[in-house]
């Protein structure tokens, strides 16, 4: 079957990078945009949520990049995996927006490897240091967005945490934007010195709007509208499987029927597995139940996965919230993400 140049390809099957067609979401986006450029912003922080796969990373980018626009924002990506304030310094430090004032007041970056502040004697304590930034930042009338991708509760999260809490509270211009899945997140903001967490706002990615999606597709492939429903119906809405089966279509030619095995092998290698690797027992056996079943009642899932109706309130609840379960309908519980279920009980 011939295919055309992937490098044509307007859809993107590679976790974090923004593909040329997706769906944007808009107020979620300007929601925190707006925020951040308040004159009195009711929050400082914002946390992205959502399944692997729902548009965390490209949600976060666009709006770091909105922010960008201004002159009036330094917009700062850190990496969870290493020290976080002495990466915030050093890209601070760095940043040609505000560099120039750092020089002018005789900052001296080299504390990071142990030298010092000149004009102030010998090396501090990073947060005594950015304090020292801090200030410069404010007085230059700028703002600070600190984004972090994909959080977990490790030690680097924790230092940096308890440190931006206290920067908020001495007023100065500094916001945090992070994304993380439902249980990562759960468990940082459970650190009793991170209770400030709590009290951020909290976005949930929802599956995309369907019609949107099959716009898009039928803007893309030029086919019929009803052909283009369907396949925005197939992706339930899921915005990795938006990508994947638009990348497919594009690279194939194919029909929706023809490209599901292709699908299927893309799904469970990049997203399904993964997401199947970070469950518990219990979890997967509620899963399962709803695979071999499809929508099920409540009552037949305690049964089978032999759960008090207290017992599995817990794992409806975080099921629900990590984005794998639908628990809109009443006494009901189904399966949100495409070919999931079909996948899942052929690893049985």
């Amino acid at each position: 079957m011939a295919s055309e140049n992937i490098k044509d390809n307007p859809f993107n099957i590679n976790f974090g990078k923004e593909p040329s067609r997706m769906i944007s979401r808009e107020a979620q986006i300007y929601e925190v945009v707006d925020t951040f450029n308040s004159v009195t912003p009711s929050s400082q922080v914002y946390v992205i949520t959502g399944v692997r796969g729902s548009g965390k990373t490209v949600t976060m980018t666009t709006i770091s990049s909105e922010l960008s626009k201004s002159k009036k924002w330094i917009v700062i990506n850190l990496n969870p995996t290493r020290d976080l304030l002495v990466g915030l310094a050093a890209n601070l430090y760095e940043h040609p927006l505000i560099k120039p004032a750092f020089i002018k007041a005789d900052l001296n970056f080299s504390f990071v490897v142990g030298a010092s502040i000149s004009s102030d004697g010998p090396a501090e304590d990073v947060e005594v240091q950015l304090r020292k930034m801090f200030k410069i930042i404010k007085a230059a009338h700028l703002k600070v967005l600190i984004a972090i991708d994909e959080v977990t509760n490790n030690d680097n999260l924790k230092v940096f945490s308890s440190a931006f809490q206290i920067f908020m509270r001495e007023n100065y211009p500094i916001f945090l934007l992070m994304t993380g899945l439902y249980e990562n997140i759960k468990s940082l903001q459970n650190e009793k010195a991170l209770t400030f967490l709590y009290r951020a706002p909290k976005i949930e990615l929802k599956p995309l709007g369907i019609k949107a999606m099959s716009n898009n597709y039928r803007e893309v492939f030029d086919i019929p509208e009803d052909e283009a429903d369907d396949m925005a119906k197939f992706t339930c809405g899921y915005s990795y499987a938006f990508q994947v089966l638009g990348y497919l279509r594009f690279k194939y030619k194919m029909q929706l029927t023809e490209l599901i095995p292709y699908f299927d092998e893309i799904m469970e290698e990049y997203a399904y597995e993964k997401i199947w690797s970070e469950l518990s027992e219990k979890d997967k056996t509620v899963l399962l139940i709803l695979a071999k079943n499809g929508k099920t009642k409540v009552a037949r899932i305690q049964m089978e996965a032999n759960l008090t109706s207290s017992s599995f309130s817990t794992y409806r609840r975080r099921l629900g919230k990590a984005g794998l379960i639908n628990t809109a309908e009443y006494g009901y519980c189904s399966l949100t993400l495409p070919r999931f279920g079909d996948i899942i009980r052929a690893w049985e």
